[in-house]
């Protein structure tokens, strides 16, 4: 199944204080850990997606590995569905689906990656992580439903697509909660 991994780095971390992608951790930067799960999932590419920091981000991305591609979310300011219409749009034609990270979540657990896309490849249109009850991320999208995501409007992801198929998305078991542990506040890095 021909799949793609994105990657969205485009807001402006304003609870944090800006910069936040940028944010030493780790080894590296912040963007780097889901930089780093995007490149173990079973895809064809990584794209990142920018918006506020854009060339920094990119720089980033690029410095983490070169073979990383970049899309910029013009309209960015108007939140994570601007992020996911330009992910979407900037996709190879013939994609079949679409593993959805965000940059702000640097503990993925590399074992959900693959399981993931097997279950939308089994024919799920949309696999989920799930831990201690909760659903997570990265969240991996069957072509079925990129026309939902092109109709997204505001600060909103794809959990309402998510919530509307209700037991048709396919939920994997996570060995951690790194599948819901994101960095919205300072305080959130000096305690991972």
């Amino acid at each position: 199944m021909a799949t793609e991994a994105v990657v969205l780095a485009a807001g402006s971390g304003s609870r944090f204080g800006g910069g936040k992608l940028l944010t030493a951790y780790g080894k590296g930067v912040l963007l780097h850990g889901a930089l780093a799960a995007a490149f173990a999932a079973p895809v064809r590419r990584v794209t990142v997606v920018t918006g506020a920091d854009g060339s920094q981000v990119a720089e980033a991305a690029i410095a983490y590995d070169p073979s990383v591609q970049i899309v910029d979310a013009h309209d960015w300011e108007e939140g994570m569905a601007a992020s996911l219409r330009a992910a979407i749009a900037g996709l190879p034609a013939d994609t079949e689906a679409c593993m959805v990270f965000l940059g702000d979540m640097p503990r993925v657990p590399h074992e959900v990656l693959k399981p993931l896309c097997e279950a939308v490849a089994a024919g799920a249109p949309a696999a989920a992580p799930v831990f201690d009850g909760q659903r997570g991320n990265p969240v991996v999208l069957a072509r079925a439903l990129f026309p939902q995501v092109l109709d997204l409007r505001g600060d909103v992801g794809a959990r309402r697509i998510l919530d509307a198929l209700g037991e048709a998305v396919a939920l994997v078991e996570a060995p951690d909660d790194g599948v819901l542990f994101d960095v919205d506040h300072r305080r959130d890095v000096e305690t991972a």
